[in-house]
């Protein structure tokens, strides 16, 4: 009997380069090798109040998306998150043994808490408690999960250990993070700043079906500096985020030649930028 492995994404807008590397990438070689489930989250989405009409495209393009990434239905099961009722049923059941504080101190709400003050709302504090659930309805053992989301799984094994403790059953085994090269990945965003993210705007997302001008501009612009200055001196976050992005989709050669490269002078960011641009591919 294969192991059960399960993984969504909110269908919030268009793939980008952070999607694939953290999750879609592996969903192609886990399709081949597990039991999987791979569903279009709708009901995340809805913390962030989608008109109903967008909300209906973005699954469309979602599923479309899924299926021209390599995708088979005949080897892994694709569905809608709403379209499973028992998932908002296990949410309510999960609800009943989650802990304000707990869901308090959760690293991504505290974020949200941040960024959007005026919509923090009790579906972004239960976030968690819905992964749970979307993960636990299958008894999934594996998840393929960026590195930003290990503290929403390990409440995901708290969850399921107290369910099965208060209840007196082992209904759900423990979840556990998994990447097909077993190292999680964090794709960084062009601006500078943290992961990649379509919440963060245009300007800091690869878009998988980006049109190359679209694509030439956005790297181009990207944030960065002159680098460093001296032999072995630290690069700064926004230099050091386009070397983690030339690592993802670069050879190896290209990069030890810029960074061995990197203290001569700005132009070399135009050419970092420049690589980046032209080797930019699914691989």
């Amino acid at each position: 009997m294969k192991e059960i492995v399960v993984s969504g994404i909110r269908p919030t807008g268009k793939l980008h380069l952070g999607n694939y590397f953290g999750a879609f990438k592996n969903f192609l070689t886990l399709q081949e090798q597990y039991d999987s489930y791979f569903f279009i989250a709708d009901y995340h989405s809805l913390t962030t109040h989608p008109n109903p009409a967008d909300l209906k495209g973005s699954v469309q393009r979602v599923l479309a998306e899924y299926l021209a990434l390599g995708l088979d239905p005949e080897k892994c099961t694709i569905y809608l998150q709403s379209d499973l009722p028992e998932t908002a049923e296990l949410y309510l059941f999960l609800n009943m043994n989650a802990y304000l504080g707990e869901l308090e101190r959760v690293t991504s709400f505290k974020d949200k808490v941040r960024s959007q003050p005026n919509n923090i709302n009790a579906g972004l504090l239960t976030y968690p408690v819905l992964m749970a659930a979307d993960i636990l309805i299958h008894r999934g053992i594996k998840v393929p999960v960026g590195k930003d989301q290990e503290q929403h799984l390990e409440m995901a094994r708290t969850f399921g250990n107290r369910f099965n403790r208060l209840y007196n059953t082992e209904v759900f085994p423990e979840p556990q993070a998994f990447t097909v090269s077993q190292q999680l990945v964090k794709v960084p965003g062009l601006t500078g700043g943290g992961k990649m993210s379509k919440s963060a705007g245009e300007a800091d997302t690869i878009y998988l079906n980006d049109e190359p001008e679209v694509l030439r501009k956005k790297i181009m612009r990207a944030v960065s500096d002159a680098g460093p200055t001296e032999a072995g001196q630290p690069k700064s976050q926004p230099v050091q985020n386009l070397f983690d992005l030339m690592q993802l989709v670069c050879n190896q050669e290209t990069i030890s030649f810029l960074k061995s490269n990197i203290k001569r002078d700005a132009f070399v960011m135009e050419i970092l930028k420049s690589n980046l641009q032209w080797t930019w591919k699914l691989s």
